[in-house]
């Protein structure tokens, strides 16, 4: 069954075309990469899903509703959450009570939030640092705690912005497995994302745009030998590499 439904989505600043007539679905429990150079327009389909920018013509509906004119809190509360891609946590505060700043979306009590930060926080490998200050974090934990934060909020749809962009092999490798785990748990994963391993990884299909225009969807292993999709974007050193 389809969670996320967008339609000739365009969005434009001033002369220049960000995302131009964009159609996709998301289907419950699917994993689904959006992948492009840089200034392909991917931030900005976040952004419009989420509600952090108007789309200037389409639709988007999550869960069969219309977004319309919700504000960002108002589509977190409805199931759907993103993590960005510069991470920002609260960073004078502690990690659990960063966590429980998403938890507290969706739960009555303190006492609640915290039982359930509590357990997003070990689920994500963050357990030693529990009360530790958000800034004294490395940027691999950092992008955990982004993660444990959105997790709070108890989503549907997880929207992830370059969650593996700084990390070492061994760090992709071990996000992959947690977030196999989270797609396991009934979330639905919409990833932006540059590190092509773990796209591979992930990913039941990759769509791909350029200058804001969808170029090419299907199965990972079908789109990166597509001749636009390797022009425009992975170059033929990728499919050496993969060869």
């Amino acid at each position: 069954m389809t969670i996320l439904h967008v339609n000739n989505l365009s969005k434009h600043f001033g002369g220049l075309t960000a995302i131009n007539d964009l159609s996709f679905i998301l289907n419950e429990g699917e994993v689904v990469g959006l992948i492009g150079p840089n200034g392909a327009g991917k931030t900005t389909v976040f952004n419009c899903l989420s509600g952090f920018l108007r789309p200037d013509q389409g639709g988007i509906l999550f869960r069969n509703r219309s977004l319309g004119n919700l504000q960002p809190y108002q589509i977190c509360q409805m199931g759907m959450a993103r993590t960005f891609q510069i991470v920002k946590p609260f960073p004078t505060i502690s990690v659990l009570d960063n966590v429980m700043v998403g938890a507290l979306s969706k739960e009555k009590s303190s006492a609640k939030s915290k039982i359930r930060s509590l357990e997003i926080i070990d689920f994500v490998g963050l357990s030693g640092m529990v009360h530790k200050e958000a800034q004294g974090l490395p940027l691999p934990l950092r992008k955990r705690l982004e993660l444990a934060r959105a997790l709070a909020t108890k989503p549907k749809v997880l929207l992830l912005d370059e969650v593996m962009a700084g990390l070492n092999p061994t760090e992709v490798d071990e996000l992959i497995s947690l977030l196999k785990q989270v797609n396991h748990q009934g979330v639905s994963i919409f990833l932006i994302e540059h590190v092509m391993r773990g796209v591979m990884a992930l990913s039941q299909r990759v769509i791909v745009i350029n200058h804001g225009v969808k170029i090419s969807e299907g199965l990972p292993e079908e789109v990166v030998k597509d001749k636009k999709v390797i022009e425009a974007y992975l170059g033929k050193e990728f499919l050496s590499a993969q060869g």
